[in-house]
C-alpha cells in the first residue's frame, strides 16, 4: 500500500529538521521504527520526502543521520562543495515538482576540503588539475576570492571559515535565482531555500536566517 502524498509546509520542515538535529546532537533517538522493514514496504510505490537537502559529499555529513530522519523523509543530493551545477539545480526542480517538498536547505560544513583545495589553488594554481575537479573549484571561487580581496588571505583558517558561509549563501542564491520553476514556486506555492552549516566539531546544524547567519554581518568579516 503506498504512502499518502501529503505537502509539509516550509516552516513545519524546517522546524521537523531543527528538532531532528536536537535529537542528533543530544544521541537520545532510535531510527528502527522510520527504517525497518514496514517503513521499507511502505515507500516502495512511492516517496513523500519533506524536504530537500543539497548537501557536501563529505563522508561526515551524511543529512538523514544529521537530521535524524529515516527513509524516505528527505530527497537528497550531495556534492563536493554543495555547489549548485545544471543537474544539481534539475534535480531540486525534480522533487520539488514531483513530491511537493516545500523546504530546500543548502547544507555546508565546517573545515570543508573542497572550500581548502579552492584556497589552496588561488594561492598557488595547480598546472595539471583535472578538469572535472577543476570545475568545482571555479564555482567556490568568488566566495573565496572576494574574501581573499578584503584582506582575508593571511589568515587561512578565518578564510575558510567565512569562505565557505559565503559558498552556502551562493549556492541559496543560485538556486533562488537560477531557476524559473524555483522562482515561480517561491513566488506562488511557499517553497522557501534556506543556508545552513553543519559543524563537525558539535554536530549542530545552524540554519542562516534569510540567507544571513551571525558571522555573515560586514562588522564580523572585519572583524
Amino acid at each position: 500500500m503506498g504512502i499518502l502524498r501529503l505537502m509539509i509546509p516550509a516552516d513545519e520542515a524546517l522546524s521537523r529538521l531543527k528538532l531532528g538535529n536536537a535529537r542528533f546532537v543530544a544521541d537520545v533517538d532510535d531510527l528502527s521504527v522510520v527504517t525497518g522493514q514496514t517503513r521499507r514496504a511502505d515507500l516502495v510505490e512511492q516517496q513523500n520526502p519533506f524536504a530537500i537537502i543539497l548537501g557536501c559529499s563529505d563522508s561526515r555529513v551524511p543529512a538523514e543521520i544529521v537530521f535524524n530522519q529515516g527513509l524516505g523523509d528527505l530527497f537528497v543530493i550531495r556534492v563536493a562543495g554543495n555547489i549548485v551545477a545544471p543537474s544539481l539545480l534539475g534535480s531540486v526542480e525534480f522533487s520539488a515538482v514531483a513530491h511537493s517538498a516545500r523546504l530546500v536547505v543548502v547544507l555546508g560544513h565546517t573545515q570543508c576540503g573542497a572550500i581548502r583545495a579552492t584556497v589552496s589553488e588561488l594561492k598557488q594554481p595547480s598546472a595539471n588539475r583535472s578538469p572535472n575537479l577543476q570545475s568545482i573549484v571555479n564555482r567556490i571561487q568568488p566566495s573565496v576570492q572576494t574574501l581573499m580581496e578584503a584582506g582575508l588571505e593571511s589568515d587561512e583558517e578565518r578564510l575558510i571559515q567565512l569562505a565557505t558561509r559565503a559558498n552556502i549563501r551562493a549556492s541559496v542564491a543560485h538556486l533562488k535565482h537560477g531557476s524559473q520553476i524555483l522562482e515561480n514556486l517561491i513566488a506562488h506555492e511557499g517553497l522557501k531555500i534556506v543556508g545552513a552549516e553543519y559543524s563537525l566539531e558539535t554536530g549542530k546544524v545552524d540554519f542562516f536566517q534569510d540567507g544571513v547567519g551571525e558571522e555573515d554581518t560586514p562588522a564580523a568579516i572585519e572583524h
